[in-house]
C-alpha cells in the first residue's frame, strides 16, 4: 500500500519548518512529505531532508492544483504577519486569497484533510478581559486591524471548504516563542524581542496582556489536530496568559539576565514608537512588529482559554521557563 502524501506550505518558515522535522521524526517511512516553496524562498533548510520540493505560490491557483495531486493531507502554515498599514493589501492577498486557493486545490484533488494554521488574532475578544474561547464573537474593533481581519477572513475560507465537503481543522496559536537549535529556520521576531529583554536592551513594556505558547507545543497541536481534531472546529493553542509586565519579570529572573528595572511605556511614547515602525516599514518595504496597530493591541487585556485543546487534543503545555531558556543566548 503506497504511503500517504502530506503537503506542507510555509515549510521554510518558523512553524512550517518545525512541523516538517516533527513529521519526518515521528512518521519516518510512514508518510511522504511534499513541501511547497516559492522561487524566492531560502530552501537551504530543506537540503538533505527526504522531502519532495515543489515550486508554487499561494497566488498560483493552477500550480497548487497540480501540486496537490494524490495528496492525503495538507498543512497550510504559510502566511504573512504584519501590523503596518503598508501591508494591508498584501495581508489580504496572502492570507485570504492564498487560503482560498489552498481550499480550492484541496477540494479539486479530494484531499482528505486540511489543517489550517490560524492565530489568536482571529479569535474574538471579550470586553472584560476574561479568557476568550473558540466561539467568542469577533469584535468590530478587530475588523479595523489588517492582520486580525485577514486571519478572520482566512478562517471563513476554511469553513467554506467544510461546507463544500472538505475536512478542515483550524489551529489558533498564541504568540509563538522558543527555538530549536537543531533547526536553522527556527527564527522569529518574538524570539528576538525576548533576547533584547534578557540582555537589558528593551526596558519598556506595554500595558496589556496576551497568550504565549512554545513552538514545540504548536507543532504537537498541529499533529493532534491532524489525528483527532473535529472538522470545522478551531483549537486555541496557548500555554500561558501573561501581562507584558509579568513576561518581563519572568525573563528578568532567568540566570544571567541583564534586565533590571523596566517601565510601562507611556501612551505618547507608544504612539511615537508606532509611527517609527510605520515609517521604517514604508522605507524598507518590510513588515514591522512595531506599528500603530500592534501598539494598540499590546495595550489591551487579552487572554485565551485552552480548554478545548486540552480536552480534545490531549495537549500538555510546557512550562514558560523551559521555553524561555531555549531562546536566551
Amino acid at each position: 500500500m503506497p504511503r500517504p502524501t502530506i503537503v506542507i506550505t510555509g515549510a521554510t518558515g518558523y512553524i512550517g519548518s518545525q512541523l516538517v522535522l516533527a513529521l519526518l521524526s515521528k512518521f519516518s517511512g510512514e508518510v511522504r512529505c511534499r513541501v511547497i516553496v516559492r522561487k524566492s524562498s531560502d530552501c537551504s533548510f530543506l537540503e538533505g531532508l527526504p522531502v519532495d520540493i515543489v515550486q508554487a505560490d499561494l497566488h498560483d491557483s493552477l500550480g497548487l492544483m497540480e501540486a496537490f495531486k494524490g495528496v492525503d493531507t495538507v498543512f497550510h502554515c504559510a502566511g504573512l504577519i504584519s501590523y503596518t498599514r503598508k501591508f494591508r493589501n498584501a495581508l489580504y492577498d496572502t492570507n485570504v486569497l492564498g487560503t482560498r486557493n489552498i481550499v480550492n486545490a484541496s477540494l479539486f484533488n479530494n484531499v482528505r484533510k486540511l489543517v489550517l494554521t490560524s492565530s489568536i488574532a482571529a479569535i474574538g475578544a471579550t470586553e472584560d478581559g476574561t479568557p476568550a474561547g473558540e466561539s467568542t464573537s469577533f469584535q468590530e474593533w478587530q475588523r479595523r486591524n489588517g492582520y486580525m481581519e485577514s486571519k478572520h477572513l482566512a478562517e471563513l475560507e476554511g469553513l467554506r471548504g467544510v461546507a463544500e465537503g472538505l475536512d478542515v481543522v483550524i489551529v489558533n496559536p498564541g504568540v509563538v516563542i522558543g527555538i530549536d537549535r537543531k533547526n536553522p529556520a527556527s527564527v522569529s521576531s518574538s524570539n528576538e524581542v525576548v533576547n533584547l529583554i534578557y540582555k537589558g536592551r528593551l526596558p519598556i513594556f506595554p500595558s496589556g496582556s496576551t497568550g504565549f505558547v512554545d513552538i514545540r507545543d504548536v507543532v504537537d497541536a498541529h499533529l493532534a489536530a491532524w489525528e483527532k481534531g473535529r472538522s470545522g472546529e478551531r483549537y486555541i493553542v496557548v500555554g500561558h496568559n501573561l501581562s507584558f509586565r509579568e513576561l518581563f519579570a519572568r525573563i528578568g529572573s532567568l540566570a544571567g539576565s541583564s534586565s533590571r528595572r523596566s517601565f510601562m511605556v507611556p501612551d505618547g511614547m507608544g504612539v511615537l514608537a508606532g509611527l517609527g515602525g510605520e515609517l521604517w516599514s514604508a522605507l524598507s518595504n518590510s513588515p514591522s512588529f512595531i506599528s500603530l496597530e500592534s501598539i494598540r493591541i499590546a495595550s489591551r487585556q487579552l487572554s485565551f482559554s485552552n480548554t478545548r485543546s486540552v480536552q480534545e487534543l490531549s495537549m500538555k503545555y510546557r512550562e514558560l521557563s523551559e521555553t524561555l531558556k531555549t531562546i536566551i543566548t
